[in-house]
């Protein structure tokens, strides 16, 4: 669930994959897996973009729908 919430998160905030990577301090190849849901996102990237997109970790993780 937090692949798709991610990348709805980065669109409706207008950021590319690319910017994101540079905010979490990785390369693009490593973010894009986690968008794709091929990787498993570390708990401190999900953090991370939480502050980044001023939402919870929960609604990231699927756990609530509130953002």
């Amino acid at each position: 669930m937090y692949f798709r919430r991610i990348g709805e998160l980065r669109t409706d905030h207008d950021l590319t994959q690319q910017a994101v990577a540079d905010y979490l301090h990785m390369q693009l190849t490593v973010y894009r897996r986690y968008e794709k849901g091929h990787r498993e996102i570390p708990v401190w990237a999900v953090i991370r973009l939480a502050e980044l997109y001023h939402t919870t970790t929960d609604y990231i993780l699927g756990l609530s729908d509130q953002r």
